[in-house]
C-alpha cells in the first residue's frame, strides 16, 4: 500500500469543499424546517433570522396535530401510498419475472415501452388523467388516486426488479426444478428470498414518490375535501390570521418522519438492492 503523501492532500481539498457545500445546501432547508417547528413564535417573526434559538417549544406540534383533519389526511396518505406500493410490487414482480426469465415474442418491445414510460414526465399526464377521471365519474376518490400513483411508480418498479432478477443466476431455479420443484415453487423458495433487498429498495422509492406527490392529489380531489392527502392539506394550512408558519413546519416535520424512519430502518438493504440490481441490465 502506497503511503499518503503531503502533495496528494491539497488536490482533494476542492473536492471535499464541494462535497461539504452540497451537503450544507441539501441539509439546510430540512434543518430550517425542523428548527422553525421548535422555535417560539416571536423568534419566527423576528426581523433578524434566529439560527440558534435560546428556547424551544412544542406548541406548534400541538397546534398541528389538533388542527381539523390532520389525522384523517394522514390516514388518507397512508392508505393511498400503501395501496400504490403493494399494487406496484405485485404487478411488477410478475412482469419483471416474465421479462428476466422467460423468452417470448415482443419481450424487447415491452422492455422498451417500460423504459419510455419511466423516463416520460408524468406531469404530461395531468390533463389526460383529469379528463378520464371526470368522464368516468372517478373524481374525488382515493381509489383513483391510488391507481394513478400505481401507474406512476410501476415502470420504475419493473425496471429495478428486472435488473435485480437478472443478477440472480437462473441456475439456482433450474437446480430446484431438477429436485422436483415446480417453476412457481422454485421462484418462491429460492429466488424470492434473494429478491428481498430489491423489493425493499423499490418499495421505498415508490413510497417516497406517492407519499410526497401533490399535483395529482390537488387536481383529482376537488369537492370531497375529506379525501385530501397531507401534501394538499399542508399547502392550505392557515388560520384566520394568515399562515401559521410554526404549525405548518411542525406538520411538515411530522409528515417527513415516516419516510425518514423507513429509510433509516431499510438503509442497508436498500443500498444492497440498488447496487445488486445495477450489476446486470
Amino acid at each position: 500500500m502506497r503511503p499518503r503523501t503531503a502533495s496528494a492532500r491539497p488536490g482533494r481539498l476542492p473536492l471535499n469543499a464541494a462535497a461539504l457545500l452540497v451537503f450544507v445546501l441539501s441539509v439546510f432547508p430540512v434543518y430550517w424546517m425542523i428548527l422553525t417547528a421548535f422555535k417560539p413564535t416571536a423568534d419566527i417573526r423576528a426581523e433578524t433570522p434566529v439560527f440558534l434559538p435560546t428556547s424551544l417549544t412544542l406548541d406548534h406540534f400541538s397546534a398541528a396535530v389538533s388542527a381539523d383533519g390532520f389525522w384523517s389526511f394522514w390516514r388518507n396518505s397512508l392508505l393511498v401510498t400503501a395501496g400504490c406500493v403493494l399494487l406496484a410490487l405485485l404487478v411488477a414482480l410478475g412482469a419483471a419475472f416474465a421479462v428476466a426469465r422467460l423468452r417470448w415474442k415482443g419481450r424487447r418491445a415491452f422492455v422498451l415501452m417500460v423504459f419510455v414510460a419511466q423516463v416520460a414526465p408524468w406531469e404530461a399526464l395531468l390533463i389526460p388523467m383529469y379528463v378520464i377521471a371526470r368522464d368516468t365519474g372517478m373524481l374525488d376518490r382515493l381509489a383513483t388516486l391510488t391507481l394513478v400513483y400505481f401507474m406512476i411508480t410501476l415502470p420504475f418498479t419493473i425496471v429495478t426488479l428486472r435488473s435485480f432478477l437478472t443478477a440472480i443466476p437462473a441456475e439456482l431455479e433450474e437446480a430446484a426444478r431438477v429436485d422436483g420443484c415446480t417453476r412457481a415453487a422454485a421462484f418462491r423458495r429460492i429466488t424470492f428470498p434473494l429478491l428481498a433487498p430489491g423489493l425493499l429498495a423499490t418499495s421505498l422509492f415508490g413510497f417516497i414518490t406517492a407519499w410526497n406527490e401533490f399535483a395529482f392529489a390537488n387536481m383529482l380531489i376537488i369537492k370531497n375535501q375529506d379525501d385530501r392527502t397531507l401534501p394538499v392539506w399542508l399547502s392550505s394550512f392557515s388560520n384566520v390570521f394568515g399562515t401559521d408558519w410554526g404549525a405548518t413546519t411542525a406538520a411538515a416535520t411530522l409528515f417527513a418522519l415516516p419516510v425518514l424512519v423507513l429509510f433509516l430502518v431499510l438503509q442497508r438493504r436498500v443500498a444492497t438492492g440498488m447496487t445488486g440490481g445495477a450489476v446486470k441490465g
